[in-house]
């Protein structure tokens, strides 16, 4: 159990992406930077992970988790959406709006990632398999709807709504995910979107922070 006076957020001790940003625990801390709250950083190695103290906090073993006094938060979408919800800058105030932005957030972790997620099983963990060159191409044509829905969503619009909320935070958090896999290179509008979030002193704040060594 913590004693700092600050929220403790837990993170690779050395990330699998080698300080890409692609780490869930970035979303946090730019969500962190964005409200101004700080915090302390407790990075964990692999085994640490898997310890009975940290699946305390966490049941499945990963990151990030999150604990402010009495509250201990795993999922990076709902410690997002409850630093939104505490502080004031990444939900519109109006009602109707704040509800739209939230609605993002859940876009973004249930309709937009796991295809993503699925095309890199398929690059990565599926490649050795006999139906690897058949399956790859259907997994990249469900990303490229999943990109065409979003941007003619998104349109000429700077953001999904009328301001730059924690969906969008979510939202880019996710596609920054394909920049290597080449899909968005056809797609401007959404490479200009992402652009726009990676331009935010927030975000580039908290990809310092995680790219620093440890």
């Amino acid at each position: 159990m913590t004693t700092s006076a600050l929220p403790v957020l837990t993170a690779f001790e050395q990330s699998p992406d080698g300080g890409r940003g692609l780490a869930r625990d970035m979303r946090v801390r730019w969500a962190l930077e964005e409200v101004g709250q700080p915090y302390e950083l407790r990075p964990l190695s692999f085994a640490a992970m898997k310890s009975a103290a940290h699946r305390a906090l966490h049941p499945f073993g990963q990151i990030p988790t999150y604990q402010d006094g009495e509250l201990r938060l795993f999922e990076s979408g709902a410690i997002v959406l409850h630093l939104a919800e505490r502080h004031p800058g990444l939900l519109p105030a109006e009602a109707n709006a704040r509800a739209r932005a939230i609605a993002w957030i859940f876009a973004a972790l249930n309709t937009v990632e796991p295809p993503i997620l699925d095309l890199f099983n398929a690059k990565v963990l599926e490649r050795e398999q006999p139906w690897h060159r058949q399956r790859l191409p259907l997994v990249e044509e469900r990303v490229r709807q999943r990109l065409d829905d979003l941007s003619a969503r998104l349109g000429g619009a700077d953001w999904l709504e009328a301001g730059f909320s924690a969906g969008d935070l979510m939202m880019i958090s996710v596609l920054l995910r394909l920049r290597p896999s080449g899909l968005l290179d056809g797609n401007p509008a959404l490479g200009a979107y992402i652009a726009r979030g990676e331009s935010r002193p927030a975000y580039q704040r908290a990809f310092a922070s995680q790219a620093l060594p440890s």
